[in-house]
């Protein structure tokens, strides 16, 4: 079993480099809005890898300008794919920390899976996207989940979106409503987790949801998770 320190959106005034240095977690993984020198001082106190999508109001990542972008996992066989947004180079985001948005990435044997941004609310702004824009990032990030496509298929333990799915914990307004295609996507891939952020608790309880097997859970301000194989 692992334990995930999910963040979200706010900083949480609790987690103090004593707290940190305490805390039984093998890894952090922020799903958005939160500061980089934020998301910094939670590795450098832990002394934790941190995994991280970006939220509506984080800067746009830089996309890798080589045509043939490379992805491959952990221990297995790199694959040139023809699609620009395979991988992120050094653009934006906390020194240290690994970009998780629209790649599946490894943590030991944990597989992890990240889509970051929101629905689309005002037009032209960073890491916000159409229904049918994130439907297309959907059907990337499962191909990538299936690959390589000679070995059988693993699983994905951890889904971290900075979105909720639709009428999963989302809300009725334009800014905060989550994705529908979220729905396809964690019934392909079966996530034992998902975490998001986004939607502010502001006083109210945002209770877990569970999309078949898969649990749905608001991490906003943080929050451990247990992740079994």
């Amino acid at each position: 079993m692992l334990r995930v320190l999910a963040v979200a959106d706010e900083e949480d005034k609790r987690l103090t480099v004593a707290a940190l240095r305490a805390m039984p977690i093998d890894l952090i993984v922020s799903c958005g809005d939160l500061g980089f020198d934020y998301l910094e001082f939670l590795m450098d106190a832990a002394n934790k890898p941190l995994y991280f999508v970006p939220g509506n109001h984080d800067p746009e990542l830089t996309r890798s300008r080589d045509p043939f972008a490379v992805s491959g996992m952990a221990g297995g066989p790199v694959v040139r794919i023809p699609d620009h947004s395979a991988t992120w180079d050094s653009g934006p985001g906390p020194t240290g920390g690994t970009a998780v948005d629209g790649r599946i990435v490894e943590h030991g044997w944990m597989r992890i899976a990240g889509l970051g941004g929101s629905i689309r609310y005002r037009p032209e702004a960073a890491n916000q996207y159409t229904e049918a824009e994130m439907r297309r990032r959907v059907r990337r990030l499962a191909r990538r989940a299936r690959r390589p496509l000679l070995r059988p298929p693993r699983p994905v333990h951890l889904l971290v979106t900075h979105s909720p799915p639709l009428d999963a914990g989302d809300m009725p307004d334009d800014a905060h409503r989550g994705f529908e295609s979220f729905h396809g996507l964690i019934d392909r891939l079966r996530p034992r987790v998902m975490v998001h952020g986004h939607i502010h608790p502001d006083g109210f309880e945002k209770p877990d949801r569970w999309i078949g097997d898969t649990l749905v859970a608001n991490v906003i301000p943080s929050r451990i998770v247990e992740i079994e194989p």
